[in-house]
């Protein structure tokens, strides 16, 4: 019998494409001299890596800042003003299921060095790596209108605030908004593809994007003031709705923590770091302190104001607000500069940082599809692929209800469909070889990772009968 080969091997998978040409090929010595720093923190005890991981962190605060978008305001925003502090839970239940696929995609990421792409059409099926790739462009389309909506507005905000009067009202002023904030967006993504020296600064731009996010929003929080005792009670009582509305946005803000597109972002950007084997232990702590932690501090904080200064039992909010109008009631209540400005520009960041990544995804996604390296023109090219969504500062309201339905409906579907195809990827010995989890490590990953897909699934098919097909068909 022949040896069992890893699928590292060449003989075995020859034909796969590895890793992605960007620091391994633009700084392969600092890429030597972090393993060679990893290896050395792994004979260290555990706080001596945490430390040690702390200075190398980054695709976890990338994905932090994909999901921190307009799907994350809304919902958790509305989760405050109609159900106070009892839905708290939520976001970081929501996070934590996203988190144990995400580390089960960094261990055969990492462990393998093959691009996921390629790794389902060989191990799966061709149809299945299209069709993820496929609605992963089309998400991120779709859901670059309503970021740019939501900025839009808040910047408009913003402007009236500073003495722009009627600027929210004003069709050019809004498109001009839009115009600046895809020029900034543009000029941040391209760093990207730019080199080393060019992915470090990105890094640290979106980190100080996702911090002050958290930040304005926690200033508005202890401004507004915090109850303890509920903050304690929506954390830990785990209280469901009754009511369709709740359950709506209970499950919406399940959703929001993690979209189709961050599984195609999430594996590309540890292959475009020149990360391998050596940075499994760091894949797993960036991820538990830059994706889910600052995820949920943000979300929870925006709870939190909303349910300080609307929420009302006596008189429940039913009808939907904008940033703008959320704005002004908080500087109401909290004071113009700690409420109105500081939430104004935490929802700037807040969709700065998504846009953002969405045109990274969408060029990565672009960029295998086509057969191309994501370098050079061809990434700066393929990241532009989102940008018509700077429309939706002043088009958005007008889109047929069908487009974003139906693209609801499909993401939602499709990403349990993605989670599965992942949990059986890693349960299969031909791609993982010897890094397959056995005996009792095995047994472990595959309940967690169960359990995430059953709740994503269950999601799918509620929205599908109670809100995808009704609102589709009008009934």
């Amino acid at each position: 019998m022949s040896e069992q080969k890893s699928p590292g091997d060449a003989s075995q998978a020859a034909d796969l494409q590895h890793g992605l040409p960007m620091v391994a090929k633009w700084d392969p010595e600092a890429l030597a001299r972090e393993k060679a720093e990893l290896a050395a923190l792994d004979r260290k005890g555990l706080f001596a890596r945490l430390g040690g991981y702390s200075k190398k962190m980054g695709p976890g605060w990338m994905q932090s800042a994909l999901t921190l978008g307009s799907g994350s305001f809304f919902s958790s925003f509305f989760a405050g003003a109609m159900f106070g502090y009892s839905l708290l839970w939520v976001q970081p239940l929501g996070m934590l299921l996203g988190i144990v696929m995400f580390m089960a995609i960094a261990y055969q990421t990492l462990s393998t060095g093959v691009r996921p792409f390629a790794a389902m059409r060989r191990y799966l099926h061709p149809s299945v790596a299209w069709a993820w790739a496929l609605t992963s462009l089309a998400a991120t389309v779709i859901w670059h209108f309503p970021q740019y909506s939501c900025g839009g507005t808040a910047a408009a905000d913003l402007a009236e605030y500073f003495g722009w009067t009627g600027a929210g009202s004003l069709v050019g002023a809004r498109l001009l908004f839009g115009l600046v904030i895809l020029a900034i967006c543009t000029a941040v993504t391209w760093l990207y593809g730019s080199g080393s020296h060019g992915i470090k600064l990105f890094d640290k731009l979106i980190k100080i994007m996702v911090a002050v996010i958290v930040v304005s929003f926690m200033i508005v929080v202890i401004r507004t003031g915090i109850r303890w005792q509920a903050l304690w009670e929506g954390l830990t009582r785990f209280q469901v709705p009754k009511e369709k509305a709740g359950i709506e946005v209970m499950m919406g803000g399940l959703s929001a923590a993690v979209g189709i597109n961050m599984t195609f972002l999430f594996p590309y950007t540890l292959l475009a770091r020149g990360w391998g084997k050596e940075h499994r232990g760091l894949a797993k702590f960036d991820l538990a302190f830059g994706m889910w932690l600052p995820f949920v501090l943000a979300t929870g904080f925006l709870v939190m104001a909303a349910a300080n200064t609307l929420y009302d039992p006596a008189n429940p909010i039913t009808s939907k607000l904008g940033p703008d109008k959320a704005a002004q009631v908080l500087g109401a209540a909290a004071g113009p500069v700690l409420g109105r400005l500081v939430f104004d520009l935490g929802v700037l960041a807040m969709v700065i940082s998504s846009i953002v990544l969405h045109m990274l995804v969408a060029a990565f996604i672009a960029c295998e599809i086509f057969g191309m390296e994501p370098t050079g023109w061809r990434y700066r090219l393929t990241s532009l692929i989102p940008a018509p969504g700077v429309l939706g500062t002043v088009f958005w309201a007008k889109f047929p209800l069908w487009l974003p339905i139906v693209t609801s409906g499909i993401c939602f579907v499709f990403l349990p469909i993605a989670y599965i195809s992942f949990f059986v990827l890693h349960n299969r010995r031909d791609y993982l070889g010897d890094a397959k989890p056995t005996g009792g490590r095995a047994w472990a990953w595959n309940i967690a990772m169960l359990i995430a897909i059953g709740v994503m699934t269950s999601y799918a098919a509620w929205w599908l009968v109670k809100i995808g097909v009704p609102k589709l068909f009008g009934s």
